[in-house]
């Protein structure tokens, strides 16, 4: 039988639709919120001085998430831009913003190739041994001061080449060897026994090599009871890929019992090859039909998850960002592309209205 709840909800999504396609602009005469229609977490990326600085936004923000994910600002080469010095003021911003909006802070990342400082990279070519206990000293630390503050953490953030099986040949892994993933979880567990640790990875909804590498490693990991808690789909994902393939990299990643985050979502129109600047450009202009088949695949992706992943393994739904004036994509990739819910003038796209009826619908 279908709740009260469920049937206002359901309602008012139906009504706002309507209004929607009708005039063609954003019209939302009932308060909206995706996070007040979720049986689980609903988040966001931020950059923290982007939103605390722009009021529509913030307010757009608090009403849809209850789960907030630092886009760069957590990230090692804004915590220890210099050696021996930590930056805590960009992430205790974070955590004021997220503990006054009842939000979970979800903290992205502790170990990252990208995001690893120069100089970490240079001392450690001269002296791998001062590597380990660098990485053990920087994650007991961080996780330590936030505590009970960072309910979770990617810990190891793209371990595996961009396509794939093969384990990223890193800075991390030159120095220390592939046991740098193992002591990364370790030393996050020591230092908060009860943060939810994460593996993250992207493509791993499409390749399915990468995906039985990923799940591989995982195996590996907690044979050696590893406290590995879940693992993080990018779902950095494209149009063109299956519903079919995203479906059973999800039946599969479930098997391992672990949480399922889908931690940086966000489809893209065109395409590129994985690289910085290498976008390819297939679509130069977002039709009226483009917005209507990638709200269709928001929507199926919502619903894989609800019917896929037990509630249990549900950690929760991560947008990144949520509006196509603040996405990554155009800039990292160098093309022009319309990957959020929202568009560059902070308007509902229909992908948002189908977001809460996949959030929605019975199953």
């Amino acid at each position: 039988m279908i709740s009260k709840k469920h049937l206002f909800y359901s309602l008012c999504t139906c009504l706002m639709l309507s209004l929607f396609f009708s005039c063609g602009k954003k019209v939302l005469p009932i308060k909206t919120s995706l996070k007040n229609n979720a049986a689980f977490p609903i988040g966001t990326a931020i950059k923290i001085k982007t939103l605390l600085s722009d009021s529509e936004l913030q307010a757009l923000q608090i009403n849809n998430f209850n789960s907030i994910t630092s886009a760069s600002d957590m990230k090692m080469n804004k915590v220890m831009p210099s050696e021996g010095v930590y930056y805590w003021g960009g992430v205790d911003s974070i955590v004021k913003y997220a503990k006054a909006n009842n939000q979970r802070l979800f903290g992205h990342n502790l170990i990252w190739h990208s995001s690893t400082p120069k100089w970490v990279e240079e001392k450690a070519s001269k002296d791998s041994l001062w590597m380990s206990k660098f990485m053990e000293d920087y994650i007991k630390t961080y996780v330590g001061r936030y505590k009970g503050k960072v309910a979770a953490w990617d810990v190891v953030n793209e371990g595996l080449e961009s396509a794939g099986g093969a384990i990223r040949k890193t800075m991390w892994y030159n120095a220390i060897g592939k046991d740098y993933i193992a002591k990364a979880f370790t030393y996050a567990h020591e230092a908060d026994p009860n943060a939810v640790l994460f593996y993250n990875d992207f493509n791993i909804e499409r390749d399915t090599v990468k995906l039985n590498a990923t799940l591989k490693l995982i195996k590996e990991l907690r044979s050696q009871n590893v406290p590995i808690s879940g693992i993080g789909f990018q779902m950095h994902t494209r149009m063109d890929i299956p519903d079919d393939i995203i479906a059973h990299a999800l039946k599969e990643a479930v098997k391992t019992g672990l949480q399922i985050h889908l931690s940086e979502v966000d489809i893209i129109f065109n395409t590129h090859n994985d690289t910085r600047g290498g976008g390819i450009q297939l679509y130069d202009e977002l039709t009226d039909e483009m917005k209507n088949k990638q709200a269709e695949k928001y929507k199926n992706l919502i619903k894989m998850y609800r019917s896929i992943v037990p509630e249990k393994q549900q950690y929760g739904i991560t947008f990144w960002d949520f509006t196509d004036r603040d996405s990554w994509i155009s800039g990292f990739f160098k093309m022009k592309d319309w990957p959020t819910i929202y568009d560059e003038n902070l308007e509902p796209k229909p992908a948002y209205f189908s977001v809460l009826e996949g959030l929605n619908e019975k199953l």
